[in-house]
Protein backbone atom coordinates (compact mmCIF):
# COMPACT_ATOMS: atom_id res chain seq x y z
CA UNK A 1 0.00 0.00 0.00
CA UNK A 2 1.47 3.28 -1.13
CA UNK A 3 2.10 5.70 2.27
CA UNK A 4 1.45 9.20 1.86
CA UNK A 5 1.19 12.41 4.27
CA UNK A 6 -2.17 13.59 4.70
CA UNK A 7 -3.06 17.31 4.65
CA UNK A 8 -6.23 18.74 6.25
CA UNK A 9 -7.62 22.22 4.70
CA UNK A 10 -9.52 24.47 6.74
CA UNK A 11 -11.76 26.64 4.64
CA UNK A 12 -12.62 25.03 1.28
CA UNK A 13 -13.19 27.86 -1.08
CA UNK A 14 -11.53 28.22 -5.24
CA UNK A 15 -8.14 28.93 -3.71
CA UNK A 16 -8.07 25.85 -0.78
CA UNK A 17 -9.29 23.95 -3.94
CA UNK A 18 -6.37 24.60 -6.33
CA UNK A 19 -4.08 23.58 -3.21
CA UNK A 20 -5.70 20.30 -2.97
CA UNK A 21 -5.45 19.45 -6.44
CA UNK A 22 -1.72 20.07 -6.02
CA UNK A 23 -1.25 18.36 -3.38
CA UNK A 24 -2.89 15.13 -5.08
CA UNK A 25 -0.22 15.70 -7.73
CA UNK A 26 1.88 15.31 -5.30
CA UNK A 27 0.82 12.39 -4.02
CA UNK A 28 -1.14 13.59 -0.64
CA UNK A 29 -4.42 12.64 0.79
CA UNK A 30 -6.75 15.57 1.36
CA UNK A 31 -9.47 16.67 3.44
CA UNK A 32 -11.42 19.27 2.48
CA UNK A 33 -13.35 21.17 5.57
CA UNK A 34 -15.60 24.03 5.67
CA UNK A 35 -18.99 25.49 7.28
CA UNK A 36 -21.03 24.22 4.36
CA UNK A 37 -21.49 21.86 2.20
CA UNK A 38 -20.15 21.08 -1.18
CA UNK A 39 -17.78 23.66 -1.27
CA UNK A 40 -15.25 24.26 -3.93
CA UNK A 41 -12.47 22.03 -2.17
CA UNK A 42 -15.05 19.44 -0.69
CA UNK A 43 -15.70 18.60 -4.55
CA UNK A 44 -12.06 17.35 -5.14
CA UNK A 45 -10.35 16.19 -1.86
CA UNK A 46 -10.23 12.72 -0.46
CA UNK A 47 -12.89 13.66 1.88
CA UNK A 48 -14.74 16.57 3.82
CA UNK A 49 -16.21 17.73 6.47
CA UNK A 50 -19.05 20.23 7.79
CA UNK A 51 -18.09 22.14 10.92
CA UNK A 52 -18.37 25.23 12.31
CA UNK A 53 -14.67 26.21 12.42
CA UNK A 54 -15.03 28.72 15.10
CA UNK A 55 -16.10 25.86 17.79
CA UNK A 56 -13.27 24.55 19.07
CA UNK A 57 -14.82 21.05 19.84
CA UNK A 58 -15.82 20.80 16.47
CA UNK A 59 -12.37 21.36 15.39
CA UNK A 60 -10.10 19.31 17.49
CA UNK A 61 -13.44 16.28 16.60
CA UNK A 62 -11.76 16.54 13.18
CA UNK A 63 -8.30 16.77 13.58
CA UNK A 64 -8.08 13.73 16.49
CA UNK A 65 -10.64 11.52 13.90
CA UNK A 66 -8.14 12.15 10.74
CA UNK A 67 -5.10 12.61 12.77
CA UNK A 68 -3.64 14.90 9.67
CA UNK A 69 0.37 15.25 9.09
CA UNK A 70 -0.52 19.02 8.19
CA UNK A 71 -3.47 21.33 9.44
CA UNK A 72 -3.39 24.06 6.57
CA UNK A 73 -5.74 26.93 7.05
CA UNK A 74 -7.29 28.59 4.15
CA UNK A 75 -9.43 31.31 5.75
CA UNK A 76 -9.55 33.35 8.57
CA UNK A 77 -12.74 32.05 10.76
CA UNK A 78 -11.13 29.24 12.32
CA UNK A 79 -10.37 28.73 16.26
CA UNK A 80 -7.18 29.77 16.43
CA UNK A 81 -6.92 28.90 20.46
CA UNK A 82 -7.15 25.53 19.31
CA UNK A 83 -4.74 25.49 16.62
CA UNK A 84 -2.34 26.63 19.08
CA UNK A 85 -3.45 23.90 21.93
CA UNK A 86 -3.25 21.36 18.53
CA UNK A 87 0.24 22.68 17.96
CA UNK A 88 1.51 22.24 21.44
CA UNK A 89 0.09 18.80 21.35
CA UNK A 90 2.44 17.62 18.52
CA UNK A 91 0.32 18.91 15.42
CA UNK A 92 1.89 21.00 12.71
CA UNK A 93 -0.19 24.00 11.74
CA UNK A 94 1.16 25.85 8.47
CA UNK A 95 2.62 28.27 8.58
CA UNK A 96 2.23 28.09 12.47
CA UNK A 97 -0.28 28.35 14.88
CA UNK A 98 0.76 31.91 15.71
CA UNK A 99 0.57 33.10 12.70
CA UNK A 100 -2.57 32.03 12.04
CA UNK A 101 -3.78 33.76 15.10
CA UNK A 102 -2.07 36.85 14.38
CA UNK A 103 -3.26 37.45 10.75
CA UNK A 104 -6.93 36.17 11.83
CA UNK A 105 -7.58 40.02 12.76
CA UNK A 106 -6.63 42.87 11.44
CA UNK A 107 -5.14 44.26 14.78
CA UNK A 108 -2.74 41.55 15.77
CA UNK A 109 -0.89 41.44 12.19
CA UNK A 110 -0.88 45.47 12.15
CA UNK A 111 0.58 45.87 15.93
CA UNK A 112 3.16 43.78 14.97
CA UNK A 113 4.18 45.15 11.32
CA UNK A 114 3.74 48.60 12.75
CA UNK A 115 5.09 48.39 16.65
CA UNK A 116 7.04 45.73 17.11
CA UNK A 117 8.98 45.49 13.48
CA UNK A 118 8.60 49.15 12.88
CA UNK A 119 7.16 48.29 9.20
CA UNK A 120 5.93 51.65 7.04
CA UNK A 121 2.05 51.17 8.21
CA UNK A 122 -1.17 53.85 7.72
CA UNK A 123 -1.71 55.74 10.76
CA UNK A 124 -4.47 53.94 12.57
CA UNK A 125 -7.14 53.26 15.90
CA UNK A 126 -9.24 50.58 17.10
CA UNK A 127 -12.95 51.23 18.27
CA UNK A 128 -14.70 48.96 20.61
CA UNK A 129 -17.72 51.16 20.71
CA UNK A 130 -19.99 53.18 18.22
CA UNK A 131 -18.69 56.31 20.29
CA UNK A 132 -14.61 55.18 19.95
CA UNK A 133 -15.31 54.55 16.27
CA UNK A 134 -16.65 58.51 16.01
CA UNK A 135 -14.03 59.82 17.88
CA UNK A 136 -10.84 57.98 16.79
CA UNK A 137 -12.01 58.39 13.02
CA UNK A 138 -12.28 62.22 13.66
CA UNK A 139 -9.00 62.08 15.33
CA UNK A 140 -7.47 60.32 12.30
CA UNK A 141 -8.87 62.53 9.79
CA UNK A 142 -11.15 62.35 6.54
CA UNK A 143 -11.37 60.50 4.82
CA UNK A 144 -10.47 57.34 5.88
CA UNK A 145 -11.03 53.81 5.70
CA UNK A 146 -12.96 51.06 8.17
CA UNK A 147 -12.31 47.53 8.53
CA UNK A 148 -13.40 45.07 10.89
CA UNK A 149 -11.33 43.51 12.65
CA UNK A 150 -11.74 39.63 10.52
CA UNK A 151 -13.24 39.60 7.74
CA UNK A 152 -12.71 38.15 4.07
CA UNK A 153 -13.08 39.25 0.32
CA UNK A 154 -12.74 42.75 1.42
CA UNK A 155 -16.35 42.37 3.53
CA UNK A 156 -17.63 44.97 5.62
CA UNK A 157 -14.79 47.57 4.26
CA UNK A 158 -15.71 51.35 3.26
CA UNK A 159 -14.28 54.69 2.92
CA UNK A 160 -15.47 57.16 5.42
CA UNK A 161 -15.03 60.34 3.50
CA UNK A 162 -16.83 62.62 6.00
CA UNK A 163 -18.71 62.93 9.29
CA UNK A 164 -22.27 62.21 7.28
CA UNK A 165 -20.56 59.07 6.75
CA UNK A 166 -19.77 57.56 10.03
CA UNK A 167 -22.77 55.98 11.42
CA UNK A 168 -23.36 53.91 7.39
CA UNK A 169 -19.66 52.83 7.82
CA UNK A 170 -20.44 51.57 11.36
CA UNK A 171 -23.22 49.30 10.08
CA UNK A 172 -21.56 48.09 6.98
CA UNK A 173 -18.44 47.24 9.35
CA UNK A 174 -20.78 45.36 11.72
CA UNK A 175 -22.26 43.35 8.90
CA UNK A 176 -19.26 42.24 6.78
CA UNK A 177 -17.25 40.95 10.10
CA UNK A 178 -16.64 37.12 9.99
CA UNK A 179 -17.39 37.36 14.19
CA UNK A 180 -19.41 40.00 15.70
CA UNK A 181 -17.49 41.52 18.07
CA UNK A 182 -17.95 45.13 17.50
CA UNK A 183 -14.41 45.95 17.28
CA UNK A 184 -12.72 47.56 14.61
CA UNK A 185 -9.79 49.00 12.99
CA UNK A 186 -9.95 53.19 11.36
CA UNK A 187 -7.19 54.00 8.76
CA UNK A 188 -5.64 56.92 7.36
CA UNK A 189 -6.49 56.74 3.72
CA UNK A 190 -3.30 56.36 1.88
CA UNK A 191 -3.59 58.29 -1.42
CA UNK A 192 -1.56 55.84 -2.99
CA UNK A 193 -0.36 55.47 -6.92
CA UNK A 194 -1.36 51.79 -6.85
CA UNK A 195 -1.41 48.52 -4.53
CA UNK A 196 0.37 45.44 -4.79
CA UNK A 197 0.19 41.85 -3.98
CA UNK A 198 3.85 40.39 -3.31
CA UNK A 199 3.67 36.87 -3.35
CA UNK A 200 6.55 35.45 -0.82
CA UNK A 201 7.47 32.32 -0.56
CA UNK A 202 8.82 30.41 2.46
CA UNK A 203 10.87 27.12 1.66
CA UNK A 204 13.38 24.62 2.70
CA UNK A 205 15.38 26.21 0.31
CA UNK A 206 15.07 29.96 1.55
CA UNK A 207 12.41 33.29 0.89
CA UNK A 208 11.75 33.62 -2.32
CA UNK A 209 9.34 36.20 -4.51
CA UNK A 210 6.92 36.11 -7.25
CA UNK A 211 6.72 39.43 -9.66
CA UNK A 212 4.85 41.89 -8.03
CA UNK A 213 0.93 41.63 -8.69
CA UNK A 214 -0.83 44.83 -9.61
CA UNK A 215 -4.79 44.51 -8.79
CA UNK A 216 -7.67 46.99 -8.60
CA UNK A 217 -10.44 46.75 -5.26
CA UNK A 218 -13.81 47.81 -5.12
CA UNK A 219 -15.06 47.94 -1.37
CA UNK A 220 -11.92 45.83 -0.39
CA UNK A 221 -12.54 43.07 -2.64
CA UNK A 222 -10.87 42.56 -5.88
CA UNK A 223 -12.14 42.80 -9.27
CA UNK A 224 -8.96 42.48 -11.48
CA UNK A 225 -5.45 41.68 -11.13
CA UNK A 226 -2.74 41.58 -13.19
CA UNK A 227 1.24 40.14 -12.92
CA UNK A 228 4.38 41.69 -13.38
CA UNK A 229 3.15 45.41 -11.89
CA UNK A 230 5.78 47.78 -13.80
CA UNK A 231 7.82 49.19 -10.16
CA UNK A 232 11.09 51.30 -9.47
CA UNK A 233 14.26 49.17 -8.60
CA UNK A 234 13.79 50.87 -5.39
CA UNK A 235 10.36 50.08 -4.98
CA UNK A 236 10.94 46.23 -5.71
CA UNK A 237 14.03 46.25 -2.88
CA UNK A 238 11.64 48.15 -0.52
CA UNK A 239 8.75 45.55 -1.02
CA UNK A 240 10.81 42.89 -0.92
CA UNK A 241 12.48 44.05 2.47
CA UNK A 242 8.68 44.85 4.32
CA UNK A 243 7.61 41.11 2.79
CA UNK A 244 10.91 39.15 4.02
CA UNK A 245 10.48 40.58 7.54
CA UNK A 246 7.08 40.33 8.15
CA UNK A 247 6.97 36.86 7.10
CA UNK A 248 10.18 36.04 8.76
CA UNK A 249 8.61 37.08 12.25
CA UNK A 250 5.47 35.01 11.33
CA UNK A 251 8.27 31.74 10.07
CA UNK A 252 7.15 28.63 9.33
CA UNK A 253 6.88 27.26 5.39
CA UNK A 254 4.19 28.36 2.61
CA UNK A 255 3.14 31.07 0.70
CA UNK A 256 2.17 34.17 1.48
CA UNK A 257 0.25 37.05 0.11
CA UNK A 258 1.61 40.45 1.23
CA UNK A 259 -0.36 43.49 0.01
CA UNK A 260 2.01 46.58 -0.07
CA UNK A 261 0.70 50.49 -1.16
CA UNK A 262 3.01 52.35 -3.97
CA UNK A 263 2.72 55.99 -2.93
CA UNK A 264 5.57 57.92 -5.12
CA UNK A 265 8.62 56.24 -4.20
CA UNK A 266 7.43 54.94 -0.68
CA UNK A 267 5.95 51.45 -0.01
CA UNK A 268 3.51 50.83 2.81
CA UNK A 269 2.94 47.61 4.43
CA UNK A 270 -1.44 46.95 4.55
CA UNK A 271 -1.92 43.48 5.22
CA UNK A 272 -0.59 40.08 4.85
CA UNK A 273 -2.69 36.50 4.76
CA UNK A 274 -0.52 33.21 5.45
CA UNK A 275 -1.74 31.14 2.45
CA UNK A 276 -2.75 31.58 -1.28
CA UNK A 277 -4.47 35.09 -2.25
CA UNK A 278 -7.29 35.94 -4.31
CA UNK A 279 -5.22 38.29 -6.83
CA UNK A 280 -2.54 35.30 -6.97
CA UNK A 281 -5.27 33.56 -9.35
CA UNK A 282 -3.59 34.77 -12.37
CA UNK A 283 -0.63 33.21 -11.28
CA UNK A 284 -2.36 29.74 -13.09
CA UNK A 285 -1.03 31.36 -16.29
CA UNK A 286 1.49 33.46 -15.95
CA UNK A 287 3.89 31.55 -14.19
CA UNK A 288 6.29 28.01 -14.27
CA UNK A 289 4.65 27.19 -10.62
CA UNK A 290 0.96 29.10 -9.77
CA UNK A 291 0.79 30.13 -6.10
CA UNK A 292 -1.09 26.51 -5.34
CA UNK A 293 2.12 24.65 -6.65
CA UNK A 294 4.34 27.11 -5.02
CA UNK A 295 2.70 26.37 -1.34
CA UNK A 296 1.81 23.24 -1.69
CA UNK A 297 5.67 22.81 -2.42
CA UNK A 298 6.64 24.89 0.41
CA UNK A 299 4.26 23.08 3.13
CA UNK A 300 5.10 19.76 1.93
CA UNK A 301 9.06 20.41 2.62
CA UNK A 302 9.98 20.25 -0.82
CA UNK A 303 12.44 22.46 -2.33
CA UNK A 304 11.35 25.38 -4.82
CA UNK A 305 14.52 25.88 -7.69
CA UNK A 306 12.96 29.02 -9.40
CA UNK A 307 9.95 30.76 -9.49
CA UNK A 308 9.65 32.46 -13.46
CA UNK A 309 7.36 34.74 -15.03
CA UNK A 310 6.86 33.06 -18.10
CA UNK A 311 4.27 35.88 -19.78
CA UNK A 312 2.51 38.84 -18.66
CA UNK A 313 -1.65 37.73 -17.71
CA UNK A 314 -4.25 39.11 -15.96
CA UNK A 315 -7.47 37.94 -14.11
CA UNK A 316 -10.86 39.28 -13.89
CA UNK A 317 -13.26 37.28 -10.99
CA UNK A 318 -17.21 36.97 -12.59
CA UNK A 319 -19.51 38.00 -9.21
CA UNK A 320 -22.74 37.29 -8.63
CA UNK A 321 -25.16 40.11 -8.72
CA UNK A 322 -28.13 38.35 -6.80
CA UNK A 323 -28.92 35.80 -4.41
CA UNK A 324 -29.31 32.18 -5.71
CA UNK A 325 -30.09 28.80 -4.55
CA UNK A 326 -29.55 27.59 -7.98
CA UNK A 327 -27.88 29.02 -10.65
CA UNK A 328 -25.94 28.73 -14.16
CA UNK A 329 -23.14 30.88 -15.54
CA UNK A 330 -23.66 31.65 -19.04
CA UNK A 331 -21.12 32.49 -22.21
CA UNK A 332 -18.29 30.39 -21.19
CA UNK A 333 -18.21 29.44 -24.64
CA UNK A 334 -17.56 32.83 -26.31
CA UNK A 335 -14.83 33.52 -23.28
CA UNK A 336 -13.13 30.93 -24.30
CA UNK A 337 -13.20 31.51 -27.79
CA UNK A 338 -10.61 34.37 -26.85
CA UNK A 339 -7.21 33.91 -27.52
CA UNK A 340 -4.87 32.84 -24.99
CA UNK A 341 -7.89 32.79 -22.21
CA UNK A 342 -8.95 30.44 -19.56
CA UNK A 343 -11.82 30.35 -17.26
CA UNK A 344 -12.13 28.41 -13.94
CA UNK A 345 -15.58 27.87 -12.71
CA UNK A 346 -15.49 27.32 -8.95
CA UNK A 347 -18.63 25.70 -8.65
CA UNK A 348 -19.77 27.26 -5.52
CA UNK A 349 -23.59 25.98 -4.35
CA UNK A 350 -25.00 29.04 -4.16
CA UNK A 351 -24.52 32.54 -4.69
CA UNK A 352 -24.65 35.72 -2.58
CA UNK A 353 -24.67 38.95 -3.71
CA UNK A 354 -20.87 39.70 -5.25
CA UNK A 355 -19.76 36.42 -4.35
CA UNK A 356 -16.98 35.48 -6.74
CA UNK A 357 -18.05 32.43 -8.80
CA UNK A 358 -15.64 32.13 -11.82
CA UNK A 359 -12.22 33.90 -13.02
CA UNK A 360 -11.40 34.97 -16.28
CA UNK A 361 -7.76 34.65 -16.66
CA UNK A 362 -5.81 36.11 -19.84
CA UNK A 363 -2.21 36.20 -21.41
CA UNK A 364 -0.74 38.28 -23.92
CA UNK A 365 2.63 39.71 -25.13
CA UNK A 366 1.60 43.04 -22.41
CA UNK A 367 0.05 43.38 -18.98
CA UNK A 368 -2.49 46.02 -20.87
CA UNK A 369 -2.57 43.55 -23.38
CA UNK A 370 -3.74 40.81 -21.06
CA UNK A 371 -6.02 42.99 -18.79
CA UNK A 372 -8.48 44.08 -22.08
CA UNK A 373 -8.21 40.32 -23.02
CA UNK A 374 -9.61 39.23 -19.78
CA UNK A 375 -11.81 41.74 -19.53
CA UNK A 376 -13.20 40.84 -22.99
CA UNK A 377 -13.25 37.29 -22.05
CA UNK A 378 -15.57 38.52 -18.36
CA UNK A 379 -17.80 40.83 -20.61
CA UNK A 380 -19.57 37.34 -22.02
CA UNK A 381 -20.15 36.02 -18.78
CA UNK A 382 -22.91 36.28 -16.61
CA UNK A 383 -25.05 35.02 -13.42
CA UNK A 384 -28.00 33.26 -14.16
CA UNK A 385 -31.17 31.44 -12.81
Amino acid sequence: MYRTKKVLLLGSGELGKEVILEAQRLGIDTVAVDRYEHAPAMQVAHRSYVIDMLDEKQLREVVEKEQPDLIVPEIEAIATSELLKLEEEGFAVIPTARAAKLTMDREGIRRLASETLKLPTAAYRFANTYEEFVSSATEIGFPNVVKPLMSSSGKGQSVCRSKDDLEACWKIAMEGGRVQNGRVIIEEFIRFDSEITLLTVRAVNGTMFCAPIGHVQEGGDYIESWQPHAMTEGQIIEAKRIAKKITDELGGYGLFGVELFLSGDKVYFSEVSPRPHDTGLVTLVTQNLSEFALHARAILGFPIPEITLITPGASRPLKAPVELSEYSIVGVDNALAQPNTQVRVFGKPVTKVGRRVAVALSTADSVETAREAATRALSYMKVEK
